[in-house]
């Protein structure tokens, strides 16, 4: 019998595999297998190099997509990192959104500025000139924040104040003739109050934050910076932080400054406060259509018993801000929903909301509600993000009468922006920096979305990166970090572990979903829906063979830090840990207890009062208490401004060989220096391949590296001559 095969549709095959992502993976394996039956080669740009921790680290992001007054072109802004000069760089682009031309470099964007706890990138998005000539934006350049323009046709870009304080916040007017920003205290003014209260003395007060530092303790403006406590839990800001602003106006055709009058200032956007008090509930989210008085908001729905909040959120339409009574989204693509982000297609009756989809692993899917008619239709059904990058902070799609843009990534896939037909929900790419990084992890190490269930029926979700090289009777190691897996997963939330790195190294890397919106009034349980979902994952992949359950490694930030330390107390199935946040402690309680709002949200989210008011329920829940039960290794790598907070139980542990801790100055909560983040990667996978497979790399520069952790095995090894638990006495 002789074998006939058909020439392949290799276009319409590789069209298919570049539109779908879920396609792509499907495809990878089969094209390379058949062009083995057939004997012929695939063509490639170049063979497939490997994930490294640094090509990770210098991914191109993308953010602030803003859409021009006649919906032709797209403004937005890049980032990436530079390890040599240890910052980041940013530019703006404009393009057009036919994308039949490539985007076109229009100015500098400056340092990215940063929120002041987490350390992520804050959105910065520009603001179109109404005929479209230019774009004004935000940026941090020459050690000052000031208002830019750029020309859109590329000539050129020059800032347009010049003030002693840097700006807050700004807006054009109507005509596009006269910007208006808003400043705080100078620059002089916060350097002066820095060093008077250093040469002075630093009153330790409600506002200081202990932990971090007292003077000049953080680097997010650029410079060594002094901060405060700003208010609510832990939000903080530079000294001199709460200063009211001063609204000031630029003349764009003289470029002369004026301060603004009480009656000149721009309004605000509206807020919750400003709508009717009979509301049923408060809303949460508000979008106003720009062409009349109709109000987009999202509510609360309602809370089931034992939540602190609910899972789902209500979409509803007020007739204008004196209206009482919502007219509710009743259709069913409504009901159930989480609903994040709201926004009026101009010009129509329709609001488009993102879904985040827990089922399909916190996709987010956009929905177009027409609030005269009620009904709804799908615009994007996507198997990631579709509203920024996962290092954007609370970033948003950009949207015209016709077209929606946005930035597009899943969890192998990097980021890139695509234009959304409103009409048919046609799909294309304007802009793809990161395609290189793309074709190698799916040719190597691809991601898949796994679901599970626990012993008592709770689904979990996941993002698997399975080991390359892995053979059957020789299962490998599992790595696994829990918290949430947006977007394009580098190392999980935080951005610590490089899970394409580890799978390519032999290690498969799992990231975990926390349960949706799983907010309890009993943090006992938050907690321990971490220690069963990495419990019963181990369970379901070792049974079908696909790990060894004898070698599991767990990481998380934050959260899925104090996760990390309660699996570790409450199971035996964590090998090795790397954790990167604080949990509560009686010193952690120490330095804030000087602050209300600390107490009260310790109270009412922890059921804690002080150490020796409430010390059964410590006892319970703090790691300090709980040394007797972590029988792994654990490698501390934290942010200088936190690291005091986990001495309780760090330092205990490397007193008898069991933990290895490295404090990054300068940190946030977040890590975000590239040097660091590079480090942070790199000693996390050398850690992981010491623990789980016994690797060393031979590099000379880590010789002392694992000297210490050769010491620790052998101690690890044998049992603990002492629990040296705090017992309270």
């Amino acid at each position: 019998m002789k074998l006939l095969l058909r020439p392949a549709p290799w276009a319409a095959v590789m069209a298919r595999v570049r539109s779908d992502p879920s396609a792509r993976k499907r495809h990878t394996r089969w094209i390379s297998a058949l062009a083995l039956v057939l004997g012929v080669a695939v063509a490639t740009t170049s063979p497939a190099e490997t994930v490294s921790p640094r090509r990770l680290l210098e991914v191109t992001d993308l953010g602030n997509p803003v859409i021009s007054p006649d919906g032709r072109y797209v403004a937005f802004r890049t980032e990436q990192a530079s390890i040599a000069r240890n910052t980041y760089d940013t530019r703006w682009y404009v393009q057009a959104l036919d994308g039949k031309s490539p985007p076109l470099r229009v100015a500098d964007g400056g340092a990215p500025l940063r929120e002041y706890v987490t350390g992520l990138a804050l959105p910065s998005p520009a603001i179109w000139s109404p005929d479209g000539k230019w774009i004004y934006y935000r940026a941090r350049l020459n050690g000052r924040v000031s208002v830019w323009r750029a020309a859109t046709d590329g000539s050129g870009a020059h800032a347009v104040t010049s003030d002693p304080a840097d700006v807050r916040d700004f807006t054009l007017s109507g005509n596009g003739q006269t910007l208006m920003y808003s400043v705080g205290a100078t620059r002089e003014e916060v350097i002066a109050a820095e060093e008077s209260e250093y040469d002075r003395g630093v009153r330790i007060d409600d506002t200081v934050d202990i932990a971090a530092g007292l003077f000049r303790s953080s680097k997010i403006d650029g410079r060594p910076t002094t901060q405060r406590f700003l208010g609510d839990w832990f939000s903080t800001g530079p000294l001199l932080a709460k200063v009211p602003n001063r609204w000031k106006a630029v003349d764009l055709a003289t470029m002369t400054t004026r301060d603004l009058s009480a009656s000149e200032l721009p309004a605000h956007p509206l807020k919750a406060a400003d709508l009717s008090p009979d509301l049923p509930a408060s809303p949460t989210k508000i979008a106003q259509s720009p062409g009349d008085g109709r109000i987009a908001v999202l509510m609360p729905g309602k809370k089931e018993k034992g939540l602190l909040m609910s899972r789902y959120v209500e979409l509803a339409m007020l007739p204008d801000r004196h209206a009482s009574h919502p007219v509710r989204c009743m259709a069913k693509l409504c009901h159930d929903r989480y609903i994040t982000d709201i926004q009026w297609r101009p010009g129509s009756d329709e609001v488009l909301f993102t879904v985040m989809d827990f089922h399909k692993g916190r996709a987010q899917l956009i929905y177009a509600w027409n609030v005269v008619t009620g009904t709804v239709r799908p615009i994007v059904l996507s198997d990631g993000l579709c509203s920024g990058s996962q290092r954007y902070w609370d970033t948003t799609f950009a949207l015209s009468s016709g077209t929606l843009v946005c930035v597009a990534a899943e969890a192998d896939r990097p980021p890139r922006l695509e234009a959304i037909d409103l009409a048919n929900g046609q799909r294309r790419i304007l802009f793809e920096p990161n395609k290189k990084l793309e074709a190698d992890i799916a040719a190597t190490v691809p991601a898949r979305l796994i679901r599970w269930k626990d012993a008592q029926g709770q689904e979990f979700t996941g993002q698997l990166f399975e080991a390359r090289g892995a053979s059957a009777g020789h299962p490998p190691p599992l790595f696994v970090t829990f918290y949430t897996c947006d977007g394009f997963l580098r190392g999980g939330l935080g951005d610590e572990w490089p899970l394409a790195t580890l799978a390519e190294d032999g290690i498969s890397a799992l990231c975990i979903n926390a349960i949706p919106a799983e907010l309890r009034l009993d943090v006992v349980a938050n907690y321990d829906q971490g220690r069963a979902a990495v419990d019963s994952v181990v369970k379901l992949l070792s049974a079908e063979g696909r790990i060894d359950r004898t070698r599991v490694g767990m990481g998380g930030l934050s959260y899925g830090s104090e996760v990390t330390l309660w699996t570790l107390a409450h199971s035996d199935v964590v090998t090795a840990a790397s954790v990167s946040g604080i949990s509560v402690t009686p010193t952690y309680y120490l330095f804030n207890s000087l602050r209300d709002a600390f107490r009260s949200n310790l109270r009412k989210l922890w059921h804690l009062g002080a150490p020796d008011e409430t010390l059964k329920r410590w006892r319970e829940i703090s790691p300090a208490y709980q040394l007797d039960r972590i029988k792994a290794p654990i490698l501390f790598q934290l942010p200088e401004q936190e690291y005091r907070m986990t001495l309780d139980y760090a330092l205990p542990l490397v007193r008898r060989h069991q933990a290895d801790i490295y404090v990054f100055p300068d940190e946030t909560h977040i890590k975000f220096q590239p040097r660091h983040k590079l480090a942070v990667y790199e000693r996390n996978v050398d850690w992981f391949r010491f623990w789980l497979q016994g690797y060393e790399d031979p590099s000379p520069d880590k010789t002392g590296q694992y000297r210490i952790w050769r010491e620790m095995k052998k101690a690890t090894a044998k049992p603990h001559a002492s629990a040296e638990a705090h017992d309270g006495s």
